[in-house]
């Protein structure tokens, strides 16, 4: 990252955080994002004023600060069915392992420690808990490779004053692999009545 795209405020907060285990401690402080003035994707810039974030807008923010210190911006969707919401996380690797950091609202959908040998097993780390809150179904269907949005998209959406939807919309466009073959997913077990009851109450941030 060409560094002087930076304000020295924003500058001094990017050089603290130089571990994906800071980034993350660093948005989980942040408050989500509940939309209600409209639906918005912010850029990093944006967020730091804001001081709000929901997922994209949370992994957009890490990648960011991850290609500050050298690292790969790079983030990944994951498509669900239509019940429930789409999802976006940071992908970090350290050695020849694959972590997460990411922006959520809920008990289990955040960070994952870099232990995971693939990306597939990374991904299919969320697939038993992204379930529906009231149906109990699970809901994960497919998940993008990792995409650098610094390679793709260059280094001024990090301080756009715009929502970065052209960001938004090639995240969710881009070529997915499925996760469960069709013949298993009738076979899916919903969340039984314990987890729906206890997980789906337990919310990092309220409207």
């Amino acid at each position: 990252m060409n560094k002087k795209v930076l304000t020295g405020a924003e500058k001094k907060i990017f050089q603290k955080l130089n571990t994906p285990q800071k980034i993350q401690d660093f948005i989980n402080k942040i408050p989500n994002n509940f939309e209600t003035g409209g639906e918005t994707c912010q850029s990093p810039r944006r967020v730091l004023k804001s001081r709000r974030a929901h997922c994209i807008e949370g992994a957009l923010l890490a990648g960011a600060m991850l290609n500050f210190h050298g690292r790969p911006a790079l983030v990944a969707h994951m498509h669900t069915t239509k019940e429930d919401q789409d999802h976006v996380i940071t992908i970090f690797k350290e050695g020849d392992r694959f972590g997460a950091i990411s922006k959520s609202n809920h008990l289990v959908l955040r960070y994952r420690d870099p232990v995971y040998l693939n990306i597939r097993e990374l991904m299919m780390s969320y697939f038993h808990e992204y379930w529906g809150l009231k149906t109990g179904h699970k809901n994960l269907r497919s998940y993008t490779e990792p995409i650098d949005i610094i390679k793709k998209f260059g280094e001024s959406w990090i301080i756009e004053e715009e929502e970065l939807w052209n960001i938004n919309d090639f995240i969710f466009h881009a070529p997915h692999k499925e996760m469960v073959p069709k013949n298993i997913l009738r076979k899916l077990r919903d969340a039984d009545k314990f987890e729906t009851q206890n997980i789906s109450k337990t919310i990092e941030w309220k409207k």
